[in-house]
């Protein structure tokens, strides 16, 4: 297979003799390295590129060129390799033109000449972007195949457990072409088994569970210890973070998440104001980040697990697991996040996973481009999700209940979404009823006027959130909406330790509470990253009162 290339474009022989140099001796045994002298002649060697169907990883200009300008140069390059990374050299005078082309064309990073030494200045810049290019790069398809009716509620679970979990897959449709046809006719299965996943070795599984299918993937759900320092419950940011911390500092950390790393922020398709990330990132991005420190730490992550139970043998936890098994921890931070509240409409629990979807990944708007789709809720995650899909469906409707968006969206996506042609807010509006009978075809709203139904094709929700805390049951104390308590806003009760009750600590000494599932947080990712980070301190606190 080809390498994906690498080109450097500078009109300064010098100055592209040397970039050339840099970028051989640390990217060579993985691109192709290509070095041009213009942007004319960067653009005709990308058409080149393109039209032998090579890929371009990443694009790395001068801003200071006759003719062509490097940010004219790497806008250019977006009709052509709209994935490639893009970075522009500059000098200290250009900083203004360089953040102007963060929009203008998507530039993911400036860099000053010089760049010496290149071990400090450039090649951990580029490292970070061609990791994240390779973690999108989807070379000739040699993986798994879900085969399944487009539409199908059982087929989109196991696309969106797959595409959470990072584990490359294509989508076939039967209903498009002969490949799913004759794929399904190769490995012996029936249009009636529907969806089948082929897997690489062509073995294939029939209507799998997303746990069978994990298995098959080579994803770990089995401890491998009996007894850990710490256990934490939940993969969202707040759990990502106790885990990279736990484990960084020296304790046996396992990490158990149902789903996949990333929680609700994870579906995320762009936030844009995470600290130190002026361009945003995905929440995907921002998982995969996460649970690569995780395990570069030595934390184990159990993924796709579950909690059933958690009962007391002090001064240990155990954890029953959804596979039957049991682990003990002397320390557990719960972390489980939230989930959306299900809509209260007609035909809502009759069409979801078949057109309503509760959340937004990139799944549904693949399935969705050219379509009209609508959006109900007003918060920063319903925002984001209609920016996201308003690049692909040919209309985005936002449905929201009050009177503007102000309350609880935040100025920059009010903005962006008020810049976007294709997106229609509808305020003081609710929905009555969704239509369709395989799959959404239509939704009901009221509001001040009569009655309207809509023809959109998918309905996403972001309608408020419940805490994810069922399977404590009373173990812990929660507030009336089932968050949990913790430090000095638990009730008073017996408290069994000569310490005081530590920050973050819930009704039973050792278990702990971060993010969102908490009581009183606040719903933001980088407060539910601190607050993961923060209960480790307080872990180290517990373990040393033992």
């Amino acid at each position: 297979m080809a390498k994906p290339f690498i080109i450097a474009i500078d009109d300064d022989d010098l100055v592209l003799s040397a970039v050339t140099r840099d970028l051989r001796r640390q990217y060579s045994e993985s691109y192709s390295i290509v070095s041009v002298a213009s942007g004319k002649e960067a653009l005709a060697t990308l058409e080149e590129l393109l039209t032998r169907g090579d890929a371009a990883a990443l694009i790395l200009a001068d801003q200071r060129m006759p003719e062509m300008t490097g940010v004219d140069v790497l806008e250019a390059s977006l009709r052509l390799f709209p994935d490639a990374k893009r970075v522009l050299l500059t000098a200290y005078a250009d900083t203004e033109a360089a953040i102007g082309a963060i929009n203008r064309a998507q530039l993911d990073h400036y860099i000053l000449k010089p760049w010496d030494p290149p071990e400090d200045r450039l090649y951990p810049i580029l490292d970070d972007l061609l990791a994240d290019w390779q973690a999108s790069y989807r070379p000739p398809f040699r993986g798994i195949r879900v085969v399944a009716d487009r539409w199908s509620r059982e087929a989109h679970q196991l696309k969106e457990f797959l595409a959470r979990n990072q584990v490359p897959y294509q989508a076939i449709d039967v209903e498009e072409g002969e490949e799913g046809r004759i794929l399904l006719e190769a490995v012996g299965a029936a249009f009636y088994e529907l969806p089948v996943v082929v897997l690489e070795d062509g073995s294939h599984l029939v209507r799998p569970s997303p746990s069978e299918l994990a298995e098959k993937v080579g994803m770990r759900a089995h401890a491998e210890l009996p007894s850990y320092d710490l256990a934490i419950v939940g993969g969202g940011p707040a759990g990502l973070a106790s885990a990279v911390y736990g484990a960084s500092e020296g304790l046996s950390t396992v990490l158990i998440e149902s789903d996949a790393p990333g929680g609700q922020a994870g579906q995320s398709a762009r936030i844009e104001n995470y600290l130190g990330f002026p361009v945003g990132l995905s929440g995907a991005d921002l998982a995969r980040r996460a649970v690569t420190q995780a395990r570069r730490f030595g934390a184990e992550l159990l993924v796709p697990l579950s909690v059933s139970e958690v009962t007391r043998n002090d001064p240990f936890r155990i954890l029953k697991l959804s596979d039957g098994s049991e682990i003990s921890c002397k320390a557990l931070v719960v972390a489980t996040g939230v989930q959306y509240r299900l809509l209260p409409a007609d035909g809502a629990d009759r069409l979801a996973g078949a057109g309503l979807f509760y959340g937004a990944s990139a799944v549904e708007a693949n399935i969705y481009q050219g379509h009209e789709v609508a959006i109900i809720g007003a918060g920063n995650s319903a925002g984001q999700s209609a920016v996201y899909l308003s690049g692909f469906a040919r209309k985005v409707t936002m449905l929201v209940k009050g009177p503007s968006l102000d309350e609880y969206m935040s100025r920059y996506l009010i903005d962006r979404i008020t810049g976007i042609e294709n997106i229609e807010v509808r305020y003081q509006v609710d929905a009555r009823a969704i239509h369709g009978t395989d799959r959404v075809e239509g939704i009901t709203i009221g509001g001040p006027a009569d009655d309207e139904t809509l023809p959109v094709s998918a309905v996403f929700v972001f309608i408020g959130q419940a805490p994810r805390t069922e399977w404590l049951g009373d173990v812990v104390q929660r507030d009336e909406q089932g968050f949990i308590l913790t430090g000095n806003d638990c009730r008073v009760d017996t408290w069994p330790l000569t310490r005081a009750r530590l920050p973050l600590e819930t009704s039973v000494p050792g278990i702990f509470a971060a993010g969102d599932v908490r009581s009183g947080s606040i719903k933001r990712v980088a407060s539910a990253t601190g607050e993961g980070a923060m209960a480790v301190r307080f872990v180290h606190e517990h373990l040393a009162s033992l």
